[in-house]
């Protein structure tokens, strides 16, 4: 079965750090760009961060540039974000998904595998 499992999220205070991981099973991750997404409620998704097979692009919304950083260590088939400086904004269930293709895609309906995502909360 093709899947992505999400983890690392829970609550932590403005200013603080999380590490979310983006587990492929059923398939080899290093194959496809991976694309960090996040919804919170009553907004509409919004793409957060990319990488390529390669890892050598990586893309960042602007709203989270400088404070998170995308890497993928292929040997554990895994995609990570690391999210620094968070914000109350950053409050959201964030999402891992694949195009199933090399690059980056930039339109969030040209993902078709999405994991089930896990909650970020930001708040004293």
């Amino acid at each position: 079965q093709l899947q992505l499992v999400e983890s690392g999220g829970g609550l932590v205070q403005p200013g603080g750090s999380l590490r979310l991981s983006c587990v492929a099973s059923g398939f080899r991750l290093d194959l496809h760009a991976i694309g960090w997404f996040r919804q919170a409620p009553g907004k509409e998704r919004e793409g957060v961060s990319c990488v390529s097979t390669s890892g050598g692009t990586m893309v960042y919304a602007d709203s989270v540039k400088g404070r998170f950083t995308i890497s993928r260590d292929n040997a554990d088939n895994t995609v990570y974000l690391q999210m620094n400086s968070l914000k109350p904004e950053d409050t959201a269930v964030y999402f891992c998904a694949t195009a199933w293709v090399p690059a980056c895609r930039r339109v969030g309906t040209d993902y078709t595998t999405w994991g089930q995502g896990t909650q970020v909360t930001v708040s004293s």
